[in-house]
């Protein structure tokens, strides 16, 4: 298992120059980068692995941004370019030598309205229909995609992990997984570790965050039990912190982020992982 952070807690957009990042990450001790590509041309993914093999850091996850105009349940147009922009990061990743494209690949972040049954039948056969493509195109390049169940205020497709192996199960892929993560499962979940036991072999990627978005370990979450079930289904992915602060002024509005909720972002970082390594022992 391997501790890594997200670079949006420090940045947005990452481009290639971010990389000077990399050494802080490293001395904190961090063993993997999870990087949010918000657009292709942002990166140049070749300049960026030499940098992570100079420093010793590995890139365990790109992190898809469904911005405006991503929509694998939208127009025509959006599921186009959804498709398209996942492919291009999915490029990304093979020169980063980066096994997982995580996060909510299924739909713009912020679509959230109530629709009629038939019209949810409609947007799942959708999303199905284009995971199919997109995982066919994963498997091929040899990488992984774990989709994350959001909260309610940001999706109303894919809130639980119940709905989130459905979805899996829909799309009937070896290479589609789960991807939980504790601040959403705070708000959506009866009970955060049954849903990883329930994830169980099919959970491919995790993130540790406090409660309010902050250190996680300074928060109210129980993570005894959630540490536990971890174990218990052998998970052997990546732990990523994945807290944004009132410093990232686009991600703040985006995450709605109104107060500084840490001392410092390094904080968060710092005693974050500290945090994680002593709970997962």
């Amino acid at each position: 298992m391997r501790f890594g952070i997200n670079s949006f807690l420090f940045t947005s957009p990452f481009t290639t120059k971010s990389t000077s990042l990399f050494p802080k990450f490293v001395k904190w001790g961090f063993d993997t980068i999870e990087i949010p590509i918000e657009a292709p041309e942002h990166i140049d993914s070749v300049k960026v692995r030499k940098a992570l093999d100079k420093h010793g850091l590995a890139c365990g996850s790109v992190c898809a941004c469904m911005g405006p105009g991503r929509d694998f349940r939208g127009s025509a147009k959006d599921q186009r370019e959804a498709m398209k922009y996942c492919k291009a990061l999915i490029d990304h990743m093979v020169n980063l030598g980066c096994p997982s494209l995580i996060g909510p690949v299924y739909s713009v972040v912020g679509k959230a309205d109530a629709v009629d049954p038939k019209e949810q039948k409609r947007e799942f056969a959708l999303v199905v229909k284009n995971l199919k493509v997109l995982c066919a195109y994963a498997e091929k390049k040899g990488v992984q995609i774990c989709v994350e169940p959001l909260n309610r205020f940001e999706t109303d497709f894919l809130n639980t992990c119940e709905k989130g192996l459905r979805l899996i199960k829909a799309v009937n892929s070896p290479v589609l997984k789960l991807h939980l993560d504790t601040f959403h499962m705070n708000i959506e979940e009866k009970n955060q570790a049954a849903a990883i036991r329930k994830a169980g072999k099919l959970l491919g990627h995790f993130h540790a965050c406090g409660s309010d978005r902050g250190t996680p370990g300074n928060d109210h979450i129980d993570w005894t039990p959630i540490v536990k079930a971890l174990k218990g289904i052998r998970y052997k992915g990546d732990v990523v912190i994945e807290s944004f602060t009132t410093d990232v002024k686009v991600i703040a509005r985006a995450a709605a982020i109104w107060r500084r909720m840490e001392p410092t972002r390094e904080e968060i970082a710092v005693k974050g992982l500290k945090f994680l390594k002593k709970a997962f022992k």
